[in-house]
């Protein structure tokens, strides 16, 4: 082969990995960095939302002194409640919306439609990203039995307790959404949480699941509970 023609091969070849290696970090930069402002400002707008609609609504500023009125169904792609877990950080709160599809889990957590609402009798269950998309779920492995998930919906303050370390399991294991899940450490029905998210840290093969009961409610106008103020 002529010498000019080995040169160009090799000069290709070059420019060809050159561009290749270009393109991996521009994925690993949107994978770690761009994908994690994207949510954090979808849930950011998601929030403030939430907290503009709950302002107008009387009973997040003022005791009930009638029976309130039925709540009207979650609405499909809609934020619906804020979440709190003082466990993975003193300023973590995500919203919550109804759904676990992809642009669902792209702007917060996502709400199993399947289960019961929240603070119901039940297993009010939600998918959260382990990594990408802010990493809501980053350090799941680090919950513990007795750590407080607190959820608000505007109305009530909802603390639940978890009562596991987190569980591995596969994807297939859809029971543990159950009303009351074979494997979880509840044996008659209740009013439980589920929290469900991918494992490994960057993989999708299995699943970790904490489950928790519903310890305590307290309405918003008495202020935040203690799990989030002691």
């Amino acid at each position: 082969m002529p010498v000019v023609s080995v040169r160009l091969v090799v000069r290709t070849l070059s420019e060809l990995c050159i561009t290749v290696g270009t393109l991996m970090v521009l994925f690993v930069v949107y994978v770690l960095y761009w994908t994690g402002v994207k949510a954090d400002s979808a849930a950011d707008s998601q929030i403030s939302a939430l907290h503009h609609q709950w302002a107008r609504t009387p009973a997040a500023s003022a005791p009930q002194r009638t029976a309130p009125p039925a709540p009207a169904p979650y609405s499909e792609g809609k934020s619906f409640a804020v979440m709190y877990i003082p466990r993975l950080g003193k300023d973590w709160h995500k919203p919550v919306l109804e759904g676990t599809g992809v642009k669902d889990l792209q702007k917060g957590l996502g709400h199993y439609a399947t289960t019961t609402r929240l603070g119901q009798p039940g297993n009010f269950s939600v998918a959260g990203h382990r990594r990408t998309y802010g990493d809501p779920f980053k350090d799941f492995p680090e919950l513990r039995p007795g750590d407080a998930v607190v959820l608000t919906d505007g109305t009530t303050w909802f603390t639940y307790r978890l009562d596991n370390k987190p569980y591995r399991t596969v994807p297939s294991d859809i029971g543990v959404i159950d009303p009351v899940p074979a494997k979880s450490p509840f044996r008659s029905p209740g009013r439980y949480l589920t929290l469900t998210t991918c494992d490994p840290e960057w993989g999708s093969s299995h699943r970790l699941i904490a489950w928790g009961h519903l310890d305590s409610t307290r309405p918003v106008a008495r202020g935040k509970p203690q799990a989030l103020t002691g």
